[in-house]
């Protein structure tokens, strides 16, 4: 799973004189599954998405092509990340690899008992 944060880098009257028409690479992206939630920040100077894919590569791509990248008022920060614990409806992203729980559960490494579910 990915964290895409992304930061405008220009005054709101700029970021509307530059970038006209539709975000198309962004509803494909939700249409497509790959965006699963997404809005702005507060303060409003930029958003957040919540997206999964099969490599970085992917959300890079989709970030570049995104046109407020591509006027230059905006840059998107990429974080990805190893979804162990999510609600039932992300279930089919969760992460359930026994190399990952035994990155994220502390427990497994001695630190004191385990009460996760990754535990045994």
């Amino acid at each position: 799973m990915f964290v895409l944060e992304l930061s405008y880098t220009a005054p709101p009257e700029s970021r509307r004189r530059r970038v006209a028409g539709p975000r198309g690479p962004a509803r494909r992206a939700v249409r497509a599954g790959v965006f699963l939630a997404s809005g702005r920040k507060e303060p409003r100077d930029g958003g957040v998405i919540i997206a999964v894919a099969e490599d970085r590569a992917r959300i890079e791509a989709i970030a570049a092509g995104d046109p407020f990248v591509r006027a230059g008022v905006c840059a998107y920060r990429v974080t990805e990340f190893v979804a162990t614990k999510t609600a039932p409806t992300l279930a089919p992203y969760r992460e359930t690899r026994l190399g990952a729980m035994r990155l994220t559960c502390r427990a497994r490494a001695g630190a004191r008992p385990c009460s996760c579910s990754n535990g045994r």
